[in-house]
This record gives structure tokens, C-alpha cells and sequence, in this order.
């Protein structure tokens, strides 16, 4: 990762990192000779210098009629750092404790069924993290799958530490698989069912109440996804798996 990109997740964009860069260089300097230095127009330079200024990382002193601009020791990155990360643990516990519960009171639509639809790597990760999240919310932290053996290969493609962070949870999971083949792997239960590929195709269901996700691939292996949460479907899904589960 380069420092453009580590300071960008702390709010620098990249021009500004372009600014404490030619300034560290430089030292003191006017706002002329860190333009031409960053290569960046003067009237940018000084509303950036100013953003750069009220984050702590530089200052200036003025000399005659023209100040002199000067970068912070960069042990202040730390800082800045630091500070954002006190704040973001602050906001994501105050979301956790107060806004998501009561955004979840004001819902008027809580017995209604809710389905989404997702497409690609980037879907697919969301549905698996999302039943990542929604199992290591509930009191029982298992869920149930059905698996075919076509898709086994495909599905944690865009989420590959997918079982280690499962484990790492403490999340279960029962499987029942389609077809031959499927690795073993801790806090996890398979079963089998026979069927060929042309039964089964490629094909994944996971049951993780209140939601059920259907993840399945078209024939140029392309993933799509839907979701249903329904309290009422999850668990009649859960009730045929599990009666289905006994007689395996």
C-alpha cells in the first residue's frame, strides 16, 4: 500500500499528500515554491494548505508581507490517525447502541417479507458477509446450507477467508451437499445427498433466520443472488431442512 492510499483512509486526499510531501521536502516555504514543487496551481495549493492546516499538519509564520508554510513533524500522521480512530469507534458504538435500534422501532414494516438481489463478486461477498453478521448477531450461531458440487469451487471466490472468519466467529454450520465431493472444515456438519450436476446445478442456499439466501451461476459462471428475509419462510425452510437432516 502506497502513502497515498495509507492517508487517504485517514482523509488526506491525494493532493494533499502531494502538499506534506513537497513541504517535508522543503521546509519552509512559500506558497509559490510548494506549487511549483507539487506541481499543483497556487490558488489550489493554498485552500489545500489551509485543509492541511486545520487537520494539524501544517503551520506557517509570516515573513515581512508572506507567510511561510511549514510541514508538521510527521509523527502527527499518528495522531491524526488516532484521532480518527477514537471517533470512528465512537460513532460505530453509538450506532450499535442507539440509531440501529431505533431505526429498527420506527420500522412499519416489520412482518413484511423483504427480498434483494445481487449480482457479481462484489454481491456475493455482501451475502456472505451479511451471513456472517446476521448469524453472529443471534443467540444460536449456526446456519444451515444446501450445496451443489458445481458451485463449490465458484462461491468463496470473492471472499476466500470466508471459513476462517466463520471459525474465528464461533459460527456452525450444518451442510447438506448436493453431490459428490466438499471439504471438511471446523464447527461444521455435512451430509450428503446423490445427484448428478444436471439434477443439482449450480446452486447454493444458505438459512440463516430471518433470511434465506439463494445463490446460483449462469452458464458463463456469472453469480447472482437473492435474498428473502421473512421470519415465517426462514423457518419453514429450517423445519424441512432439519426433518430432512434426521433422515440423512
Amino acid at each position: 500500500m502506497t502513502i497515498h492510499q495509507t492517508l487517504q483512509r485517514f482523509g488526506l486526499e491525494s493532493r494533499e499528500t502531494d502538499l506534506f510531501l513537497a513541504l517535508t521536502k522543503l521546509g519552509p516555504a512559500s506558497i509559490r515554491d510548494i506549487a511549483e514543487a507539487a506541481g499543483i496551481n497556487r490558488g489550489t495549493t493554498y485552500e489545500l494548505l489551509k485543509g492541511l492546516q486545520k487537520k494539524g499538519l501544517v503551520s506557517y509564520h509570516p515573513k515581512g508581507k508572506r507567510r511561510f508554510f511549514c510541514a508538521e513533524p510527521p509523527e502527527q500522521l499518528i495522531r491524526l490517525a488516532t484521532d480518527q480512530q477514537q471517533q470512528m469507534s465512537t460513532a460505530v458504538e453509538h450506532l450499535k447502541q442507539d440509531i440501529v435500534p431505533d431505526l429498527r422501532m420506527i420500522r412499519t414494516d416489520k412482518d413484511a417479507t423483504h427480498v434483494r438481489y445481487y449480482e457479481g463478486d462484489d454481491g456475493i461477498e455482501h451475502v456472505l458477509k451479511d451471513i456472517l453478521n446476521t448469524v453472529g448477531a443471534s443467540e444460536q450461531k449456526t446456519y444451515c446450507v444446501y450445496s451443489s458440487r458445481l458451485i463449490r469451487k465458484h462461491l468463496y471466490r470473492p471472499f476466500p477467508t470466508y471459513t476462517r472468519q466463520r471459525v474465528q466467529r464461533g459460527i456452525g454450520v450444518r451442510v447438506i451437499a448436493i453431490g459428490e465431493g466438499g471439504e471438511e472444515a471446523p464447527l461444521a456438519e455435512r451430509k450428503w445427498i446423490s445427484a448428478d450436476d444436471s439434477q443439482a446445478g449450480a446452486s447454493y442456499v444458505a438459512i440463516y433466520p430471518p433470511k434465506c439466501a439463494m445463490i446460483s451461476l449462469t452458464s458463463e459462471q456469472y453469480p447472482t443472488a437473492v435474498v428473502i428475509e421473512s421470519e415465517s419462510i426462514a423457518l419453514a425452510m429450517k423445519i424441512s431442512f432439519d426433518t430432512l437432516w434426521q433422515f440423512l
